[in-house]
């Protein structure tokens, strides 16, 4: 059970919390727009709020429980970035590192000028990619879901790091040392399977299976039983189906909990390949609030954390400078971005109240978290309806949360 702490003792207002299950019921669980959500609110490690309403499986009225098993999607990718970053705190390898003295396939990669696959036209990169570009999004690559480019197009006609039986982690590295970039790195952002990749170069630089690093180096230290690639037996009862909406606005399922694709899969993706559920999430992210530490045991340092965290676009700018795309998991205005991780760099412009330095991001099934380090609190959200884009969960929580300050 998690353990809730009088909201007073830590500066907020229990009623103002509790507006935030009351708007979850009224505008999203009572007229169906979503199954179902949890919700955690804490303050200095401190839960003070959590709701959880609805179901996790409409086809079986399936109730929501604490220990529901989530997909997190691209909430993946925060864990992934910090598990590489405890290979840089060991000094094995330099964020300015050329990503082929890891990857030798890509010494040669070009940029795409013209064309469509298999006949691209391509010029020379101005310079090599860099570790620092997969965990910025500066790397050149991108997802083919964003259905914008005719790169986007081959990646989908090749099925670039889409899980299927047999499919590795190695033979989409395969895959892209045959495909351009699409512009050169560190020129622009793109959201992208640039994730993915460090979740291969853990392999490479470790010597151990990405899982198995993630096991050894985050899940355990965090007692993060519950989360993991592929879903277990045990957690089937606990799974979550998950949903979009059809052309009517009507909740049409688009994964269902009992006949899941989340079953014996050999493709890890380190961008948006893991199940977890609140209760884990929430250890990750006072490992994270703490500076890097939890229950006495250190997973990262503190002063790597506040680098990854901070603004690492030129001139401190924004994204709406250097964002090409139309999706990723954040606004573009009042936010730049870190190693991994989405910071705030202005409030106002943003249009939401999270302090200057909030660092966060988001899942693909409208999973979310931040970290605000001025006000420390955290605020955890989950459920199943794809696309993120949905609705405007975020800035709705940001409001209520902000709301019950005192």
């Amino acid at each position: 059970m998690i353990d809730i702490t009088n909201p007073r003792a830590h500066g907020m207002c229990g009623n103002r919390l509790a507006r935030i299950g009351e708007h979850l019921k009224t505008r999203f669980l009572d007229c169906e727009k979503i199954p179902g959500c949890q919700v955690l609110v804490a303050r200095r490690g401190e839960v003070l709020y959590h709701y959880l309403g609805g179901l996790r499986d409409r086809e079986r009225k399936s109730q929501m429980t604490e220990d529901t098993v989530f997909r997190i999607y691209s909430m993946t990718k925060p864990i992934t970035s910090v598990a590489l970053m405890t290979l840089f705190e060991r000094g094995m390898f330099s964020l300015e590192d050329p990503v082929h003295r890891y990857i030798p396939e890509w010494s040669n990669l070009k940029v795409r000028s013209t064309g469509s696959y298999p006949d691209f036209q391509t010029i020379s990169c101005d310079r090599s990619m860099t570790v620092r570009d997969l965990l910025c999004h500066t790397s050149g690559l991108t997802y083919d879901f964003l259905n914008a480019t005719n790169l986007d197009a081959a990646y989908r006609d090749l099925g670039v790091a889409r899980p299927r039986p047999g499919y590795t982690l190695k033979d989409m590295i395969d895959q892209l040392s045959s495909l351009p970039l699409e512009f050169s790195p560190g020129t622009r952002w793109n959201y992208s399977i640039a994730t993915d990749v460090l979740g291969y170069l853990i392999e490479v630089i470790s010597g151990q299976p990405f899982s198995e690093y993630l096991q050894e180096n985050i899940f355990e230290p965090l007692g993060m039983v519950d989360t993991g690639f592929n879903l277990r037996d045990d957690q089937r009862d606990r799974f979550a189906c998950c949903y979009e909406r059809d052309t009517n606005k009507k909740l049409l399922l688009q994964d269902d909990s009992q006949d899941s694709e989340y079953q014996d899969r050999t493709y890890h993706s380190g961008g948006g390949g893991l199940l977890s559920t609140l209760p884990d999430y929430w250890a990750f992210c006072q490992m994270l609030e703490a500076g890097g530490v939890y229950n006495g045991n250190r997973i990262i340092s503190s002063r790597t954390l506040a680098y990854m965290t901070r603004n690492h676009l030129p001139n401190g700018s924004d994204l709406s400078v250097h964002a090409t795309g139309s999706f990723s998991e954040t606004a573009y205005r009042g936010v730049g971005f870190g190693l991994g991780f989405a910071c705030k760099v202005d409030p106002v412009l943003n249009g939401n109240p999270a302090s200057f330095g909030t660092y966060y991001w988001g899942g693909l099934a409208s999973t979310l978290f931040w970290i605000d380090p001025v006000e420390k609190l955290t605020v955890i959200f989950m459920t199943q309806l794809i696309p993120s884009s949905t609705f405007n969960f975020r800035g709705q929580l940001e409001s209520i949360v902000y709301g019950a300050l005192e």
